[in-house]
């Protein structure tokens, strides 16, 4: 039997994932991934079976315990956006070399245009790297259909299989057809090769020869899947489409085949060489279409010859950064399109900022407050929902790069002789990547002050759980920073002289020291009264 349920990407792919009788979920908040793991969170079926599906403190915490959750013989998914694959990159790579037992899926989710983050790269190219299969749906119902599939993928060959989507897939709902029986997976017995999984130099050389050998397969594979698609247009213009994910449906939108186009859906990789080329063979030119970077369009050239009319991003028919839309694809097929939307006269843009009565507010105000004596200053900042703090009306921060860089480029500021060198951390980033950074810190004695605000939440993707919640001064503490410079402060205005005080009071010190500013996040707190005051009025009812 089956039902339609109305689902985002993120969402069609944790249904799909239950369907495939997964034993746990590893993941760390990350837009536009985020709502993958918290729909399973919700799921009965993760209480009623047992599924793990708390947060882990960093992608490369996740990867690994997905892959041990592998290697006893259960299914596992691991989700991230794409720069969340970047902390994750030491453990995926190898799991192509140690293989998998159990079924383990890899969902990065990138996000052309930077909606919310700091580049736009594309996870199909870690896929490449590591040699091994790589899925793209175009649709919802594909992405909850191409999930199930990769486990069995993954368990056929062996390998981790890595799942790339877009934030327009992943944040966009669509009617999705849902089986409402639930297959029995079985659970495999714990992998006993220690061949296999003991990366030592002598089992890590054949396990790379054997890898390298399985491309051709691999390849042969993504040919011969259900969700590679090849349509001749009737019409029969002679030109063609390479298209992949999204790109697909832009290039159906525009009938594509009706102005006579032929088009080639790609859906897993590595690129299945001889079906481009027959394909090409039956085209005068070919526009390739993608979401992301053009990963696809340099493959395709490579096989059909650099003489070949291709046609994509590389060559300027398409933007080179930036999703896609219709009007680009209507555009690269040389069809009319509809103006973009003008935003009418009189509408101001809003820019994001931080909320009323947030914590991070004081503390930029008293760090503001402080530093306007110290005109040499630089604060390195993280992050979070405080990078707002580069925005008036605060301008308080000089520099944000990646996960945990305020605490070590604080430092390394420090060793060149700046002062003072501030960093500005929140609580999640702080456990996620930011503890190595001040150990090292410690060990040289490094002349920092490291501001962790900390809002008892993940504010910045919705208020998930943050790992180290009650736990930083025994975390400071336990790395070596001293007792008596370890403040814990709550930024509120009536504060303010406190505060102001304690921050220039550990500026002036010469070593390491740690301000908590602590108060709970304005939009998790209200979350918490309304929950509250529901549950009154329901039990008031009774």
């Amino acid at each position: 039997m089956q039902q339609i349920k109305l689902l985002l990407g993120d969402e069609a792919i944790a249904e799909g994932a239950l369907q495939s009788g997964i034993k746990g979920v590893y993941a760390y908040p990350g837009t536009p991934s985020t709502e993958i793991t918290e729909y399973i969170q919700h799921s009965l079926l993760s209480e009623e079976n047992g599924i793990h599906c708390t947060w882990s403190s960093n992608e490369k915490t996740a990867m690994e315990a997905a892959l041990g959750m592998s290697y006893a013989g259960c299914r596992s998914l691991v989700c991230m956006k794409h720069v969340g694959m970047n902390v994750a990159a030491d453990a995926f790579v190898n799991a192509a070399m140690t293989g998998a037992n159990g079924g383990l899926v890899v969902v990065a989710a990138d996000d052309p245009s930077m909606h919310s983050s700091q580049n736009e790269q594309d996870s199909r190219f870690y896929g490449k790297f590591a040699m091994i299969p790589v899925l793209e749906p175009s649709t919802q119902q594909e992405a909850y259909e191409m999930v199930q599939y990769a486990f069995t993928l993954s368990e056929q060959e062996k390998l981790p299989v890595l799942l790339r989507i877009t934030t327009r897939l992943a944040h966009s709902r669509a009617a999705v057809n849902i089986r409402t029986e639930r297959p029995d997976i079985a659970r495999k017995t714990v992998a006993d090769d220690p061949s296999s999984w003991v990366l030592l130099p002598a089992n890590a050389k054949k396990k790379n020869m054997a890898l390298t050998a399985k491309q051709s397969h691999l390849e042969r594979l993504s040919g011969e899947n259900a969700f590679f698609k090849l349509t001749l247009s009737e019409q029969g213009n002679g030109k063609g489409i390479i298209t992949c994910g999204t790109g697909y449906n832009y290039v159906m939108e525009n009938k594509a085949l009706e102005a006579g186009f032929h088009v080639l859906k790609i859906a897993q990789y590595p690129v299945p060489e001889e079906k481009v080329k027959d394909f090409a063979a039956q085209c005068t030119e070919i526009l390739v279409v993608e979401d992301g970077q053009p990963f696809l369009e340099e493959q395709v050239r490579s096989i059909v010859g650099g003489g070949y009319p291709l046609r994509g991003r590389l060559t300027g028919e398409l933007p080179r950064t930036g999703e896609l839309n219709p009007d680009h694809v209507a555009t690269a097929l040389g069809m009319k399109s509809a103006p973009f939307f003008k935003i009418p006269d009189g509408i101001v843009p809003r820019p994001p900022a931080l909320c009323q009565g947030c914590g991070h507010r004081d503390v930029y105000i008293a760090l503001n407050k402080v530093l306007a004596d110290y005109p040499a200053s630089k604060v390195f900042a993280d992050i979070g929902c405080y990078t707002l703090g580069a925005l008036p009306p605060f301008c308080a921060i000089d520099t944000c790069v990646d996960m945990g860089a305020s605490i070590t480029m604080a430092k390394g500021a420090a060793d060149a002789g700046l002062f003072p060198a501030v960093a500005v951390i929140g609580d999640s980033t702080f456990t996620h990547s930011g503890m190595t950074g001040l150990l090292d810190a410690v060990n040289d004695h490094s002349n920092i002050t490291v501001i962790i605000s900390d809002n008892l939440t993940t504010a910045m993707t919705g208020g998930q759980d943050s790992a180290g919640t009650n736990k930083f001064e025994a975390i400071c503490l336990a790395l070596g920073v001293e007792k008596e410079h370890v403040k814990v402060v709550v930024p509120l205005p009536k504060n303010m002289d406190e505060i102001t005080a304690t921050i220039r009071k550990e500026i002036e010190y010469q070593g390491v020291s740690v301000i908590i500013p602590r108060r709970e996040c304005m939009q998790t707190l209200a979350r918490k009264k309304r929950k509250a005051l529901s549950k009154r009025n329901q039990e008031g009812t009774k």
